[in-house]
């Protein structure tokens, strides 16, 4: 394999959970050498999140096998001078250092943005919190269920309808966005740097990342214009953009925009030929204002067939539509697996995962590695940082590493 485009770029990751420590996989993939800082122990404690009642149950990790691909593991306890003393060498080399500790743990440990920057003036430092860096609420903790989601106001406008409880997330709906945002920030910055030769500060945040996923409505509210309560799905506003459930129990979603011409197609597939002279549904105008009743019909129809004859019929017939996929769908994804978005582990095999979701031509990416056990690579880090066996033997005496 040619080098890849960021070969030779050295980059700390310093986070915990999601966000930071996705961005950071990002530049991985593209061949940065990234070192992730865990504590003693168990390590990052997204490494028990797949673990957790409620979440797919299995052996393998498979939060770490995404977000934590291709790098290299370092734990240590940064609270002593021994500690401390190994995050400096390593931050004078580094091109990148990113992390979403709290605010004030970053003081306690010395690695807020002041202290490191201080050590090397080419230093990208990225900063990602939960809420920003201003204001009375800049130390409050959050997780993307809450400071994205739920504050940005998707959890109350992704409802069914205006009366039913308001919709959950999964882990990681909010943070995978928002590192691809960080990422975004980092890569802007290091160009920044190749022009005035010094490092800057990057920062961003779940509440930042949240608003901009709803910047739609967002941007309607922030302009003070009026909003409809959603209704329940029977009485969509529009049959053609509706979703329905199939013999099955599957679900098929519409997105028929372009209704001059699907129209009369999407009613002929459906076997409702007749409805195109129906005096309720001749125009758009006259579906929209009919649309409970054009709802009904194609509840009917297609609660009559399983997902699968619906999807070859609306394929054949040029509707725009697509299935309401669960996760376990996404195994037999040949469309996705085509075009690469989804990865194998050669090292591993059998495992996949989900790719880096874009592709620049010219620029390959690294094939897929395991992520690192907590500490995994210490002894090798801290004698490429200068560490001679000894002073590696006293540290691990004295509890700085494992």
């Amino acid at each position: 394999m040619s080098e890849l485009l960021f070969s030779g770029l050295k980059v700390i990751d310093c986070g915990s959970y999601i966000a930071a420590p996705a961005a950071t996989m990002i530049l991985a993939d593209l061949g940065a050498d990234v070192v992730k800082i865990e504590p003693l122990g168990a390590g990052d404690p997204y490494r028990q999140v797949h673990r957790l009642p409620g979440n797919p149950a299995a052996d393998l990790d498979y939060g770490s096998l995404l977000d934590n691909r291709g790098k290299r593991g370092l734990a240590i306890d940064l609270a002593g001078d021994d500690g401390r003393d190994v995050l400096r060498r390593l931050v004078t080399a580094a091109d990148v250092f990113v992390t979403n500790y709290p605010i004030a743990a970053r003081g306690r440990l010395g690695i807020d943005e002041a202290s490191l920057v201080a050590l090397n003036e080419r230093l990208i430092y990225g900063s990602f919190t939960a809420y920003g860096e201003k204001g009375e609420e800049a130390t409050k903790p959050g997780f993307d269920t809450t400071a994205y989601w739920s504050r940005s106001g998707l959890m109350d406008q992704v409802r069914t309808d205006g009366a039913a409880v308001p919709a959950r997330s999964v882990a990681g709906m909010g943070d995978h966005p928002s590192a691809m945002s960080m990422y975004a920030g980092i890569v802007t910055a290091l160009l920044q740097r190749e022009r005035t030769g010094k490092g800057t500060v990057v920062r961003s945040s779940l509440l930042a990342n949240g608003l901009w996923a709803n910047g739609f409505l967002g941007t309607a509210a922030l302009n003070a214009a009026p909003f409809t309560p959603r209704p329940p799905r029977e009485e969509a506003m529009n049959a053609l953009t509706c979703h329905y459930r199939c013999a099955d129990d599957a679900w098929i979603v519409l997105a028929v925009l372009n209704e001059e011409r699907q129209w009369p197609l999407l009613a002929d597939g459906l076997g409702l030929s007749h409805l195109k002279d129906d005096p309720r549904f001749l125009t758009k105008p006259d579906r929209l204002a009919s649309s409970r009743e054009l709802v009904a019909c194609f509840d009917e129809a297609f609660g009559a067939r399983p997902r699968a004859h619906w999807v070859e019929v609306l394929r054949a017939a040029g509707i725009v539509f697509e299935m309401v996929a669960t996760p376990q769908d996404i195994h037999d994804d040949l469309q996705a697996r085509t075009n690469g978005y989804v990865v194998d582990y050669p090292a591993l095999p059998g495992v996949r995962s989900v790719a880096t979701p874009f592709f620049v031509d010219g620029v390959p990416t690294a094939p897929a590695s395991p992520p690192p056990s907590p500490g995994q690579h210490t002894a090798e880090l801290l004698a490429e940082l200068g560490y001679a066996d000894a002073d590696i033997a006293r540290m691990r005496a004295t509890g700085t590493i494992a």
